[in-house]
């Protein structure tokens, strides 16, 4: 891969990350389009830190509150942060164990595009869940539920903000606290995918 190529899937990730599209589908579809050559996974994983970047500095100040409310033991805090670690143990798990399955599916540019129609659905079905509404944080199932939505994510072409975001608005979530809680609780996992992936990538 050269520097140019680097550049342009920058670009691509950039441009996708943040629309509910699936930034890792397109950069599969690029790659191949390309004729890249590169871990698909490791480099995903790792272009991912600057979204990592971008939630931090976004949400800083909810971040901020809700660290300062955890050291403080306040029991608020601690139970919405107990509901961000238990949506991020679906994908954490099935990144962990089924990691060579999840990396074959990088290698296979079919996959990103059967899995970008699912997105397109689920994006369409938001607008029946709209009604839905009514509650500002999620319950401990609806917190797995969408952790589980997170982990359908490790998908190439499964959008995980639009998965996530869809998921929590069906299991009643207010749009804006949905969102908020869909980037907050792909901290942890970005972050962790990113530390996984960093030994494979500077190896090849």
């Amino acid at each position: 891969m050269t520097a140019w190529d680097a550049f342009l899937l920058g670009i691509v990730q950039g441009a996708t990350e943040f629309l509910p599209v699936s930034s890792s589908g397109h950069l599969v579809i690029v790659q191949s389009l390309l004729s890249v050559s590169v871990e698909g996974v490791a480099f995903e994983a790792i272009v991912h830190l600057g979204t990592l970047f971008s939630i931090v500095l976004v949400y800083r100040s909810r971040i901020t509150e809700l660290t300062v409310g955890v050291l403080g033991k306040d029991q608020h805090s601690l139970s919405y942060a107990g509901l961000l670690f238990v949506a991020t143990i679906p994908a954490g798990l099935i990144g962990i164990l089924a990691k060579e399955p999840i990396e074959l599916l990088f290698d296979a540019p079919a996959v990103p595009g059967i899995a970008l129609l699912v997105t397109g659905v689920v994006l369409w079905s938001s607008r029946s869940a709209m009604g839905r509404q009514s509650v500002t944080r999620p319950t401990l199932t609806a917190a797995l539920l969408i952790g589980v939505a997170q982990a359908c994510a490790l998908i190439p072409g499964i959008s995980r903000s639009g998965a996530t975001v869809v998921a929590a608005m069906w299991l009643g979530l207010e749009a804006r606290e949905a969102a908020a809680f869909s980037f907050l609780m792909a901290v942890p996992v970005i972050a962790g995918a990113a530390v996984l992936q960093i030994p494979d990538l500077i190896g090849h």
